[in-house]
């Protein structure tokens, strides 16, 4: 299975998996220099203190490159656009320190669906580089070339400080025939690293180059973009086959608008789910803020019947603007309340309050004391699809059953309703864009009865009937009866 190399950072992710990363550089070195024309993107949702999130390379004293997935990997998925706090840092060895730092003032991807349709993208900076840009390619490289990589990629497979190398790596290896990478798209991608994968790239070193030699000068002849795992070598996208897009890009021939992006100002992320920051009536802004999302969004989930409650756990949570980039960063405390029996629910309590949030410019939700009704008009504001979807509340399930539990009462949607997986604990919304009335959880994506992801319907005289492709949400009146919101 194709897997792009950028490490999880949002619920944006959602179409991004993640090898499991050995070395950084796998079978690489230290860099014993800096190479002027190459560096880091980095941006706030990084996990990162360095605030690396992929690879770079200068091609134009004004633009770099990228992988396509570096790019999009924003929460409003835009293909064009301007992103907040991006810079990228070049002509150093060390990820936190050094080099000339630049702000991004736009990227621009060459498809919507970057992994599948070509996996590049383009930074505008804001101000041209000191430093010389790369050598773009005049021909494919031949099966054998030998090619350097480089990168800031993660040292094991855990998201954490002793995971994410300062120096930069480096290696020489080949390029591979492209028989020996699974997946790949061979008219427009390099096959580059050992066979078994013992020299190749890995999570973080997205968008980092391919140099092969050209006499005394380095030409760039690829953009790391994914692996079938750690024991093959890595897809790169092809330069030379995208060279005159780049080029047209730079040149300003071509210049597309900016995408329209939908309001996800409060959008939140925890692991690979959404969720928002809700309050009750009775909430003070001195209490610590609670975070909503769903009981099968806990890392180790309830099993049917079960209710967990006041449990330490620390996890991080990122918090949207409207155009979905970071306004705030928190981490969860305490799981309050989590359950996938009634009500596939969860709640956890931050690390800061009300108040604190709010001084970020962060949006705030209201819990509603009340359930929906059918017909009822709703927003779901999703940070893993990246969409703010509109829909309708078709009708209340009595019991929605999926894999062994059974939830009471769910919100079933209208059929053009259609957030998908990694919408996961995204808030259900009023039209008056603050009050919260549920959680989307759920959708039966097969037709299947009652397996996962194919939840089935049970009327009250036991009747059970499937909708294939409906999409559904769960009432949350449950947490205020149930004292589980102050």
């Amino acid at each position: 299975m194709r897997k792009a190399l950028l490490a999880s950072i949002t619920a944006t992710l959602a179409v991004i998996n993640t090898v499991t990363p050995a070395h950084a550089i796998r079978g690489g070195v230290e860099a014993p220099a800096p190479y002027p024309f190459s560096g880091s993107l980095q941006r706030p949702d990084s996990p990162r203190e360095d605030g690396h999130t992929c690879g770079v390379t200068l091609v134009a004293p004004s633009w770099a490159v990228t992988a396509g997935h570096c790019t999009r990997n924003n929460p409003s998925l835009a293909q064009v656009g301007r992103p907040k706090n991006w810079t990228v840092r070049l002509g150093t060895t060390d990820a936190g320190g050094g080099g000339e730092v630049i702000a991004v003032e736009r990227f621009i991807t060459y498809s919507p669906y970057p992994v599948h349709e070509g996996d590049i993208g383009l930074l505008k900076l804001k101000k041209p580089a000191r430093t010389k840009p790369v050598a773009l390619p005049s021909a494919r490289p031949a099966d054998g070339t030998r090619v350097r990589i480089l990168g800031w990629g993660m040292t094991c497979d855990r998201r954490a400080p002793e995971c994410y190398p300062q120096k930069l790596r480096e290696a020489d290896t080949v390029v591979q025939p492209a028989r020996a990478c699974d997946g790949i798209q061979a008219e427009r991608e390099l096959c580059i690293g050992a066979l078994d994968g013992s020299v190749a790239a890995t999570n973080m070193d997205s968008g980092g180059p391919g140099l092969v030699r050209d006499g005394d000068r380095w030409v760039m002849a690829g953009v790391v973009s994914g692996s079938g795992g750690d024991d093959r070598p890595v897809m790169y996208t092809d330069v030379h086959y995208f060279k005159t897009w780049i080029n047209d890009v730079v040149t300003g021939k071509l210049d597309p608008p900016d995408t329209p992006v939908p309001d996800l100002e409060g959008a939140a992320s925890i692991g690979a789910c959404s969720a928002s920051v809700i309050r009750t009536d009775r909430t003070r802004l001195s209490d610590p803020a609670l975070l909503l999302t769903n009981g099968h969004c806990v890392p180790e989930r309830p099993a049917p019947g079960q209710t967990l409650r006041d449990l330490p756990i620390a996890l991080p949570v990122t918090i949207g603007d409207r155009q979905g980039y970071l306004q705030a960063k928190a981490k969860t405390t305490h799981l309050v309340y989590a359950s996938m029996t009634g009500a596939d629910t969860a709640l956890y309590r931050l690390d800061q309050t009300y108040a604190q949030l709010r001084a970020k410019g962060v949006k705030i939700f209201k819990l509603a004391d009340r359930p929906a009704a059918s017909s009822t008009k709703i927003d779901i504001i999703s940070s893993g699809n990246g969409k703010r979807f509109q829909c309708t509340i078709e009708a209340v399930v009595p019991h929605l059953r999926e894999e062994g539990y059974t939830q009471d009462n769910a919100y079933r949607y209208d059929p053009e309703c259609e957030p998908s997986h990694g919408g996961s604990g995204s808030p259900l919304v009023l039209k008056d864009g603050v009050t919260v009335v549920g959680v989307h959880s759920t959708g039966n994506d097969n037709g299947e009865q009652c397996t996962a992801n194919n939840p089935c319907e049970v009327a009250a005289d036991g009747t059970v009937t499937v909708h294939q492709g409906a999409r559904y949400g769960q009432q949350i009146t449950h947490l205020v009866e149930s004292g589980g919101v102050a």
